[in-house]
């Protein structure tokens, strides 16, 4: 396991954060454990998820788990995003120990209720069907960070006791 990158993703907690007026939402809730993954959906034209961020109320494991679902599903197609594998998750951090093997399954279970609520939103009329409209392809430009006193990037670090 790459345990430098663990850390960081739960330092970091990349996508931590409830949406305002998502176009979908799914939350699962382990019966294992007690832990609730929630995540939400902005779909744009192409069905393309344009923003995703979650919620859990996990421990570091299932906060990793998230980070790295919303950093392999942000800029794909709800299909693409639906395609996501466990292993897939695993690779990103190098593997996951014994115990903790069942979080990415958790975490792809709130994603796919997700995704599941943007199809019955779209099939009631509910929500626009944006696989019908056409991808708009935008340059994803990377946000500077400011320098810090010290000539490094400055970082947020959100302390969790």
């Amino acid at each position: 396991m790459n345990f430098p990158k663990f850390q960081r993703l739960v330092e970091e907690r990349s996508g931590f954060r409830t949406m305002e007026s998502p176009t979908a939402s799914g939350e699962y809730f382990s019966d294992s454990c007690g832990d609730m993954y929630n995540f939400f959906l902005k779909i744009g034209p192409g069905a393309v998820i344009d923003d995703i961020s979650y919620f859990t109320t996990g421990c570091g494991f299932g906060t990793a788990t998230c980070s790295l679902v919303v950093d392999l599903a942000k800029g794909k197609t709800v299909d693409e995003a639906a395609a996501i594998t466990a292993g897939d998750i695993e690779a990103q951090l190098d593997g996951y120990p014994d115990k903790k093997k069942d979080y990415p399954e958790r975490a792809l279970e709130a994603l796919h209720v997700a995704l599941d609520d943007y199809r019955a939103k779209v099939a009631s009329g509910a929500v626009a069907d944006y696989a019908a409209m056409p991808r708009v392809e935008t340059p994803r430009a990377e946000p500077a960070a400011a320098p810090a006193a010290n000539g490094q990037p400055e970082k947020l670090v959100i302390s969790l006791r």
